[in-house]
């Protein structure tokens, strides 16, 4: 299964500007952003030559590298394939006549059926952001996934509080560009396993399934997944999908991921950050000790559990 050899960063000339003294001087400078891209991903099925052009099923924006990671946790995430098994090959576009061939993977399929119409007609269009989502997905999750989770790891706070750290210090990208977000898979002791980075938080977390699918790591039953972003529904749907027990955001959880989490028995933690989380569901797999006596405080209170909103 081929990579891609296309950079996730690329310097750019600008001009930086500061303020002194009420003036405005700027200077030419060079800086790295986060190179974003489109991949399309086609499908081949059994029997149909490698060399076919294939059906188009999905258009993402993302960050190049790890595509075939992508492409592998999207299919899987969205019910296109069940087990690596399902997956004869992903290769990258060789046709000249495909000006943008470096952005466009052909996964042949050891199915000789195409997904339904509309499973289809979800993925077109599908952008570095949010996907479609809503409360009528729920159902669809509950047909695919039993309920509730595994019963998973059981975690110390030490070691949740531990993870955006080690999740940070490993994003390569993000610390050239300061432009990527990125998904990590831990073990119940915190130590990394791997990470993927992308501008989509949810291109992130596919990048990081998939890995685990061509890995033959899944289910994620006995691992943390962290994100750098907020937990939205989708990042919940695809974590639940994966089988994993925890889903750990640095920022805050969308009311349908909250939702997800409750009904699937998925351990839910936002706002991840300086020792302090909140725990929106499964708390049963977490040490948390009783409130102090003097820990009286209304919900709201700078005393509760609930940290500062910052964007």
């Amino acid at each position: 299964m081929m990579g891609s050899d296309r950079a996730p960063a690329r310097r750019v000339v600008i001009r930086r500007a500061r303020l002194q003294q009420g003036e405005a001087y700027a200077r030419d400078a060079a800086d790295l952003v986060a190179v974003e891209e489109p991949l399309q991903i086609r499908l081949l099925l059994a029997g149909e030559d490698p060399r076919g052009k294939g059906t188009p099923l999905a258009l993402t924006m993302r960050t190049p590298g790890n595509d075939v990671d992508l492409a592998a946790g999207f299919l899987f995430g969205e019910g296109v394939v069940a087990k690596r098994d399902d997956i004869v090959a992903i290769r990258r576009c060789q046709d000249p006549a495909e000006a943008e061939r470096h952005n466009i993977l052909k996964v042949h399929l050891r199915s000789s059926e195409l997904p339904s119409a509309a499973r289809l007609e979800r993925h077109f269009a599908v952008n570095s952001a949010c996907g479609v989502c809503g409360k009528t997905h729920l159902e669809a999750l509950e047909m695919r996934c039993p309920t509730p989770l595994a019963p998973g790891p059981r975690l110390s706070p030490e070691v949740l509080a531990h993870l955006p750290g080690a999740l940070r210090a490993a994003q390569t990208v993000f610390g050239r560009t300061g432009g990527l977000h990125a998904a990590g898979l831990f073990t119940r002791d915190g130590e990394l396993v791997a990470l993927r980075e992308d501008v989509g938080r949810h291109n992130a977390l596919d990048k990081l399934v998939g890995w685990a699918l061509l890995e033959g790591r899944l289910p994620l039953a006995e691992h943390v997944v962290c994100v750098s972003g907020r937990a939205s529904y989708e990042l919940t749907q695809k974590a639940v999908v994966a089988g994993a027990a925890v889903l750990a955001a640095v920022s805050a959880p969308s009311s349908l991921a909250v939702d997800v989490a409750r009904r699937f028995g998925l351990t839910l933690v936002g706002f991840l950050r300086d020792e302090r989380f909140n725990v929106y569901a499964g708390e049963q797999r977490l040490d948390l000790a009783p409130s102090r006596p003097s820990a009286q405080a209304s919900p709201t209170s700078p005393g509760s559990a609930i940290p500062t909103r910052t964007a």
